[in-house]
């Protein structure tokens, strides 16, 4: 039932989110900072040194956000592929790999309605963090190269809120302002959608001895995790370049972007093409356990015990 698949997309975000999401804010900061500017070297770099700047929860910046929004998120994703499927099947028939894609095209295309808003507001208050550090880092090497500056002003991070930064671009830009980088974020979710899940789906079968009967929970588990890393990485560069145009902070002299084929090309020229894989390995690394978990806890079905304890589904 409908109730039941967005009980179980909700509950398995939550889940994932809540294991990974450190994992995401070091993508985050190692897309988002440019050559000549670079604070991190590496994932463990960065988780240690946000650790120590930032404390242990500094890893959770952002994380109200997305545990608020991914349950909505992952419902209509989830939900949406299992519509399509169900409305490009003929008579029960297999799908072709042609609909299986297009079903995740749907499923892409749909979830971008809350999908947009919440990495928009996410980027802010993960990568404060970075900026703050590099201001700071800035601050004391203007201060030792000159020996009459004297005491320098010390930089203060000042911390906003997700509520803050809504109301804001409210204010300024209207609702539009939460949907900045809505073009690259469907550049990366819909061909995302379209390799995950007919991926997902072929290799689930593979665990299955019986058609009708559901494969072991680790086979959806492991098919969730290749197919989310597989296509993580596939869309990896048009989610660099949708983190850079969600960032409305830039560091110290890092580039401004006017849209998708400006942010291609100053990456491209300034940067290489190895830059479009920043964050890549991160990214695996979120998605395969993210996906691993969502199709776990969705295909065991815990909504429909939740549902069965209600008086009128028992009655």
């Amino acid at each position: 039932s409908l109730p039941a698949k967005l009980i179980n997309g909700g509950i398995a975000g939550l889940i994932g989110v809540t294991c990974v999401f450190p994992i995401d804010l070091a993508k985050t900061r190692l897309q988002n900072q440019q050559n000549g500017q670079r604070m991190y070297t590496s994932m463990s770099d960065c988780l240690i040194k946000t650790i120590r700047s930032e404390g242990y929860f500094g890893m959770y910046r952002g994380a109200a956000v997305n545990l608020t929004l991914v349950t909505p998120e992952k419902a209509i994703k989830l939900a949406a592929n299992d519509f399509f499927r169900h409305h490009l099947s003929k008579d029960g028939k297999k799908l072709t790999l042609l609909r299986e894609m297009l079903a995740g095209c749907g499923a892409g295309t749909c979830q971008v309605i809350v999908t947009t808003p919440m990495e928009m507001l996410k980027i802010q208050l993960q990568d404060a963090g970075r900026i703050a550090a590099q201001k700071k880092l800035m601050a004391a090497q203007t201060q030792l190269s000159s020996s009459a500056a004297g005491a320098a002003e010390p930089v203060v991070e000042t911390r906003t809120t997700a509520m803050q930064i809504t109301r804001e671009l409210l204010r300024s830009k209207g609702i539009a302002g939460l949907y900045k980088g809505l073009g690259a974020t469907l550049l990366r979710d819909v061909p995302f959608s379209i390799v995950y899940f007919p991926l997902f789906a072929n290799l689930n079968k593979l665990g299955q001895k019986d058609p009708n009967v559901k494969a072991p929970f680790y086979v959806s588990f492991l098919s969730g995790c290749v197919a989310g890393s597989t296509a993580a990485v596939a869309v990896n560069p048009c989610d660099v370049i949708k983190t850079r145009l969600q960032s409305l902070q830039r560091g110290v002299n890092e580039d401004t972007y006017s849209g998708i084929l400006d942010c291609t090309k100053k990456i491209w020229q300034k940067e290489g093409p190895m830059a479009f894989l920043k964050g890549a390995y991160c990214r695996a690394l979120v998605i395969a356990p993210l996906f691993g978990i969502a199709q776990v806890v969705y295909f065991i079905g815990i909504a429909e015990f939740l549902l069965d304890m209600l008086p009128k589904h028992r009655a």
